[in-house]
């Protein structure tokens, strides 16, 4: 088997076919009507129709499927005890933009809630959008304050800044 070069480049055979010629006669295979069949708008020269008006079915089976359904009540983002543990130290105020910066949570938009895996042993004031029950008895017994943010809070965060 030869190198391949620039020189010696084939394309694959029946890659490449010639254009059909129409019209030339019945022992061609494309002679009487050409392809076009018999009366009609599609037979006449100009007679396709728009792209837009035909084509439009295939176009759309071409997009994507939004496959499923989004939550009308998308779900909380979730951090465990054991985490805020490990990353923050003793006295500190937790907010969900400190989780947000640490890479904790992926976004602060709907909301925060602290989960009760793992012991806590360091001294916490953790603001969150929910609690579980025993998160919120761990942070307590801690010596810690478990502060629960509402929707309203931000809004008027949000009205003060304007």
């Amino acid at each position: 088997m030869t190198k391949l070069t620039l020189h010696n480049l084939k394309l694959a055979e029946g890659s490449k076919t010639k254009k059909r010629r129409v019209g030339r006669g019945n022992a061609s295979g494309k002679g009487n009507y050409s392809g076009r069949g018999m009366k009609g708008q599609r037979s006449r020269s100009g007679g396709k129709s728009k792209l837009a008006l035909r084509g439009l079915k295939s176009y759309l089976l071409r997009i994507p499927k939004n496959k499923g359904f989004k939550s009308k009540r998308p779900s909380k983002e979730s951090v465990n005890l054991k985490e805020l543990e490990n990353l923050f130290e003793t006295g500190d105020v937790i907010t969900p933009k400190d989780l947000h910066k640490l890479g904790l949570i992926r976004t602060t938009i709907n909301g925060v809630k602290i989960l009760g895996v793992g012991k806590l042993s360091k001294k916490f004031e953790v603001q969150a959008n929910a609690f579980s029950k025993t998160a919120n008895d761990a942070i307590i017994k801690a010596g810690g304050k478990a502060i629960i943010i509402t929707k309203k809070e931000k809004e008027e965060k949000k009205d003060n800044k304007k």
